[in-house]
């Protein structure tokens, strides 16, 4: 059963979030600070977070949480600018949530978050590719240069969806169904914040990127080649 950890200040809205995912037959903990969150975050070993604080501790929170794991998170706010959005996929979060939200949706995002960090099951591909990347499905691995990568569950399956079809261009609408699934409804431009996030994990420069190639006007591509 996927244990999903809810860091929220507001008890009755914390309390309404635990509710419905209980009610979908999850395990959920809970916390009402940031520094709390975080304990349980490390000591508990939560599969997913759902973080909802005011905007300056509830970035604290994520960007803490992200420097020491890949564990998914989803951003529950009330700010629905872009430049909002785009924040929250730069700070690492693998799906955001405007208020007011139904709590249906917040569960079946959840769900789908989980879906995609798990991979696909059964599956027994290995994939070297330009000598230097290595991505091992069964074992859900990414080795960049002999060094195993810590990925989120957004990060890895773009990069899956990448490697799938070496030097093919893919368009942010197909990667962003690719890396969160076709119910997911739009909102391309997160595509930008998590290659930007990946190229930081996986490039030498990531100013100078040679494995994920940005194609004007296209998308993205792989800049490595399937070994024979």
């Amino acid at each position: 059963m996927p244990t999903v950890l809810i860091i929220e200040d507001e008890p009755k809205l914390r309390e309404l979030v635990r509710s419905y995912l209980e009610r979908d037959g999850l395990a959920v903990l809970s916390a009402a600070s940031g520094s709390e969150g975080l304990h349980l975050a490390k000591t508990a070993g939560p599969d997913l977070v759902v973080l909802d604080l005011p905007d300056i501790s509830g970035e604290a929170v994520a960007t803490e949480m992200r420097a020491v794991s890949t564990i998914p998170i989803v951003i529950l706010t009330a700010r629905a600018e872009e430049a909002d959005r785009i924040r929250g996929f730069e700070l690492g979060a693998d799906d955001y949530v405007v208020k007011p939200f139904s709590p249906r949706e917040l569960v079946l995002r959840v769900r789908a978050v989980l879906r995609r960090g798990t991979g696909a099951e059964g599956s027994q591909a290995v994939a070297e590719l330009g000598g230097r990347l290595v991505i091992d499905e069964t074992r859900r691995t990414a080795v960049v240069d002999g060094v195993p990568r810590d990925l989120t569950a957004t990060e890895w399956n773009l990069l899956l969806a990448l490697a799938s079809q070496p030097g093919r261009v893919y368009s942010r609408a197909e990667l962003i169904n690719r890396a969160r699934g076709h119910e997911f409804s739009g909102y391309e431009r997160s595509v930008d914040s998590h290659i930007k996030n990946l190229r930081r994990k996986i490039e030498v420069d990531p100013a100078h990127p040679e494995i994920v190639l940005t194609v004007v006007g296209g998308g993205y591509r792989l800049g490595l080649t399937r070994d024979a």
